[in-house]
């Protein structure tokens, strides 16, 4: 019974080293926060070291600023929109991969792993050249196709076509994964399931819906949690192309938090808002999870 409890808890003793160094990553700062949250934190604090007890002030102000619900629905409108076009586009190339010749499967997985290896500041600042008034490639093809002239045009003057233009940045950032994902999935499924389909006069639609989708259902369920938590904590394309603007039309909580922190100066309530972001992220992404290992134990 002995040997038997050791190989037991020998799993879990693998796992300890990096449960660890993952307690003190994530942990510690999570902890942080949730402290700083309930203090009265702001620039004085940073140079006395000093902070008072603020309890749940924090959240009642930040739960009855008007500003929570317009940039809630649109932090999550958004989130929804991101996710949802990652996974139809990545799906879409991930097929485009399993027809290729391995030639140009080869050439654009490259593409792909180039484009995903891209840190998310330097592509950023490419897409905003690339979108420039004046001189941006893009305003000068789109003039070149005959849209008129647009060589003038500022993609961030308002909110639609700047959300538009951080949707485009971020899905193409992120499809890359999904795509290579997919396709990984793609590859393991049998070619005589689709063969046999076709014999029994199944379409392409109808073998998808058969085989394809059920094969790659927890596939699925990783890559949309993943992109859940990506995409709600879009921060970096949105601050450099539009730092939240115009007129706060593509504010999200992220950027509400930085902008609550560091424009006011009160780091308490930015956390506040930051912590209510992590419990709804958790919210959003826990119905994805169940079903992950749900379809994980029905295998």
């Amino acid at each position: 019974m002995a040997p038997r409890r050791r190989r037991s808890l020998l799993p879990y003793g693998l796992l300890l080293p990096a449960a660890a160094l993952l307690g003190l990553v994530l942990g510690y700062p999570l902890l942080r926060l949730v402290v700083i949250s309930l203090q009265e934190y702001g620039l004085r604090s940073l140079f006395t070291g000093t902070t008072g007890f603020a309890g749940w002030d924090n959240y009642a102000e930040v739960l009855g600023d008007g500003q929570l619900l317009p940039v809630l629905a649109r932090s999550v409108g958004f989130c929804a929109a991101l996710v949802l076009g990652t996974l139809v586009i990545g799906f879409a190339v991930a097929l485009m991969l399993r027809r290729l010749g391995r030639g140009m499967r080869t050439a654009v997985t490259l593409c792909l792993i180039a484009a995903w290896a891209l840190p998310n500041v330097a592509s950023t600042l490419v897409w905003q050249w690339l979108f420039q008034p004046g001189y941006g490639v893009v305003n000068w093809l789109l003039t070149q196709a005959g849209f008129g002239d647009l060589t003038q045009r500022d993609w961030t003057t308002s909110p639609a076509s700047a959300f538009t233009l951080v949707w485009l940045l971020v899905v193409w950032q992120s499809v890359p994964f999904v795509a290579l994902t997919l396709y990984a999935g793609l590859s393991q499924i049998p070619r005589s399931y689709y063969e046999a389909a076709a014999l029994d006069g199944a379409g392409p639609w109808r073998a998808h819906r058969t085989i394809t989708f059920p094969f790659l259902q927890p596939i699925f369920g990783l890559v949309t949690i993943l992109s859940i938590i990506w995409d709600f904590t879009v921060f970096n394309q949105i601050w450099i192309l539009t730092q939240g603007g115009p007129d706060g039309g593509t504010t999200t909580l992220g950027i509400w938090t930085f902008t609550r922190a560091f424009s006011r100066n009160d780091f308490g309530q930015g956390a506040a808002i930051a912590v209510v972001s992590v419990a709804l992220l958790v919210g959003l992404t826990a119905v994805y999870v169940r079903k992950l290992v749900r379809s994980g134990e029905d295998l």
